[in-house]
């Protein structure tokens, strides 16, 4: 299953208390700012999460497997997305046994965001 932005609109609404159009507008505006962060070639660091960057990926020459037919490809600024060591300890830990308890993350230091599982 996969969590979408309104589940999480509404997780975060919930462990806030805030409204669900006070949320929306905060995650809108976090991922217009990761979105404009990464045009302008910036990093985003979200200690205990991970970072956003943007690679370079290297003009090729591909093929079109049906035809054979060979064709350039520009190159290209791709967002990648690393994530910390923290998080990824977190997820090990937790994947399999489920999370139960809603405020779980909010009392551990890296507390990134509680949609892995459910």
């Amino acid at each position: 299953m996969s969590v979408t932005k309104a589940d999480i609109v509404e997780q975060i609404a919930e462990q806030t208390g805030l409204t669900k159009i006070e949320t929306a507008a905060v995650v809108e505006g976090f991922l217009a700012s990761v979105r404009k962060s990464l045009a302008e070639g910036k990093s985003i660091e979200i200690r205990g999460f991970g970072s956003f960057k943007v690679r370079k990926r290297r003009g090729r020459m591909a093929r079109n497997p049906k035809t054979g037919q060979a064709y350039p490809v520009k190159e290209q600024y791709v967002p990648y997305f690393k994530v910390s060591k923290e998080f990824k300890a977190y997820v090990d830990e937790h994947l399999g046994t489920g999370i139960q308890e809603k405020g779980e993350l909010s009392e551990r230091a890296d507390s990134s965001g509680e949609s892995t599982n459910e």
